[in-house]
């Protein structure tokens, strides 16, 4: 039988094993140099000869010390060089945590993403913290989003339920972008599914006028479920691959849909959808078994 003696040198050991586990989550992982992930697939009725690499970006959560302005520029500067025909970004640029110094100024943080570049171009959709930290929009969601305005400020293009046609090597593709499922915040008390959500997928799909493929940029995976046929291509962020992931424990993805899109390729019969771990932090600035990311996706 464990004596009291040994059961108090037991916990105090299990006590700072658990600092120790979580010192680094927050030292190695979190602020560590973001690994690379690359997925290579071809999707049904791709053009033959179109050969795309897409670099992807998200959830960067900017804020000191965290995710400051210069870790920010050091991400970019690693992700200009991996020779991406067009670099997405999707989205949750601002931060709703309250573990941190201070929160960066969006046109900083736009300044920043603005020195991407691309053959294809830089484009961006928004993500939930995008729309929660930003209390004027909460009160008022007619209105653009202060992220918004830096982004289109500085020359990045958001798309909120719309599509471009972009081309490659005399190959069209439409790249869309989703508005984001849970922007408004509810009432107080109201449960947390009484988020509300700006999608719109028939105004999102409203400018393709052709049979050329399309690429949805969707901050949230849950969509995924429900997509028309038409696309065959979804790219995703917001779960951070759970951020804490021990084991299949992730203690964060409350939502179900969370865990069902947790991180990676996923399948629906001939659709496919790739969701990253992405480079920030969401809640407390740890993580664990989940390391920030850049993805490489070879179309074609």
């Amino acid at each position: 039988m464990l004596k009291r003696r040994g059961f108090l040198k037991l916990a105090g050991a299990a006590w700072l094993g658990l600092i120790g586990l979580f010192g680094f989550g927050t030292g190695a992982e979190a602020m560590g140099r973001p690994r690379l992930q690359s997925y290579r697939l071809t999707p049904s009725g791709w053009p033959d000869g179109l050969k795309l690499k897409v670099v992807v970006l998200t959830d960067f959560h900017a804020c000191e010390p965290w995710m400051s302005v210069d870790r920010l520029a050091s991400i970019c500067d690693h992700a200009n060089t991996l020779g991406g025909d067009i670099i997405l970004l999707l989205g949750d640029f601002a931060t709703s945590m309250k573990f941190l110094t201070s929160k960066s100024d969006p046109d900083a943080v736009a300044r920043v993403m603005a020195t991407l570049k691309a053959p294809l171009g830089v484009h961006a959709i928004l993500g939930n913290h995008d729309y929660w930290s930003d209390w004027k929009y909460q009160r008022d969601p007619t209105r653009m989003t202060r992220v918004e305005e830096a982004l289109t400020g500085a020359g990045i293009p958001v798309y909120v339920n719309r599509s471009v046609r972009l081309e490659k090597d005399g190959h069209g593709f439409w790249l869309a972008g989703l508005g984001d499922q849970i922007a408004r915040l509810p009432k107080p008390g109201a449960a947390r599914q009484d988020f509300i959500g700006i999608e719109d997928m028939d105004l999102t799909l409203a400018d393709v006028r052709d049979d050329a493929p399309v690429i949805l940029m969707a901050h949230e995976p849950y969509v995924f479920s429900v997509l028309p046929e038409r696309i065959k291509l979804t790219l995703s962020g917001h779960t951070h691959g759970g951020q804490i992931n021990i084991f299949g424990w992730a203690p964060f993805a409350r939502n179900p849909e969370d865990h069902r899109y947790l991180v990676g390729h996923i399948t629906r019969g001939d659709q496919h959808l790739i969701v990253s771990r992405g480079l920030g932090c969401s809640g407390i600035p740890v993580r664990l078994g989940s390391w920030p990311e850049i993805n490489i996706i070879d179309l074609g």
